[in-house]
């Protein structure tokens, strides 16, 4: 494990130590990342004490790299478990991996994967998830509303204890990829489902439908006017309510 008082991205350091050598499990946080991100390259702010934020390596087996499009995912299933076996939050996940508190996001997740050429050297899991009040970003920088848990349980909260938590659920849940309890647990904890929703995808329209699930591929399944369904790969898109005007 490596800790860190101040650092600019938890997944920068990480995929750095990817890169000179490090084993399956290794560890990355730190009390305030200056330069943290998200999708899309969207800014992630840490500031001291507020927030838990941190990266995770792991080394897939053979097998698990047919499951690839399933590790952001992963993260999304573990901090929901961790918030329900702490806490007893109802949270849901925002397709593919946002976490939501009465939709309001408090948690996000960024997975990067680093190759040498062919050869898969290992995936980066990167979490962030709001503690306090003082995690959450101005009003002006909000894509989405957000929450953070002691405002949701009501009470302070233990950000090693948090911490804890997801890491042992994503030990859980890695060793359930190929398995259908995934996808199955992923669904039933699945925002918005039978939901009206917009898929943005620059620069292609946008596609308006209702949440039907998610596949056995992990993309979402909308139900289009017509009846049609569509497979929504997750990559460059992201997804909104379609009454709603912020991302």
């Amino acid at each position: 494990m490596r800790a860190f008082d101040t650092i600019g991205s938890t997944n920068d350091e990480a995929l750095a130590w990817l890169e000179n050598g490090c084993n399956d499990y290794s560890l990355i946080i730190a009390d305030e990342q200056t330069k943290g991100r998200g999708r899309f390259d969207r800014k992630w702010v840490t500031r001291p004490g507020a927030s838990l934020a941190f990266s995770l390596v792991l080394k897939p087996t053979l097998e698990e790299t047919a499951h690839l499009q399933l590790f952001a995912p992963l993260c999304g299933l573990a901090v929901w478990q961790a918030l329900h076996d702490l806490y007893r939050l109802d949270a849901q996940i925002k397709w593919p991996n946002d976490v939501l508190i009465e939709r309001c996001k408090c948690a996000g997740v960024l997975v990067e994967a680093a190759w040498t050429e062919a050869e898969l050297k290992g995936i980066v899991l990167g979490i962030g998830i709001n503690i306090s009040e003082g995690s959450l970003p101005p009003s002006t920088d909000r894509l989405f509303p957000v929450s953070c848990l002691e405002t949701a349980i009501g009470h302070p909260v233990d950000r090693f204890e948090v911490l804890s938590a997801v890491l042992r659920s994503i030990i859980t849940w890695r060793s359930k990829l190929s398995n259908p309890e995934f996808i199955s647990a992923w669904q039933s904890h699945l925002a918005f489902l039978g939901e009206p929703v917009m898929i943005v995808q620059s620069p292609k329209s946008s596609i308006i439908g209702v949440v039907k699930g998610i596949d056995n591929h992990g993309r979402l399944i909308l139900v289009r006017e017509g009846g049609i369904e569509a497979a929504i790969e997750v990559g460059d898109v992201h997804l909104r309510l379609a009454d709603d005007s912020i991302s």
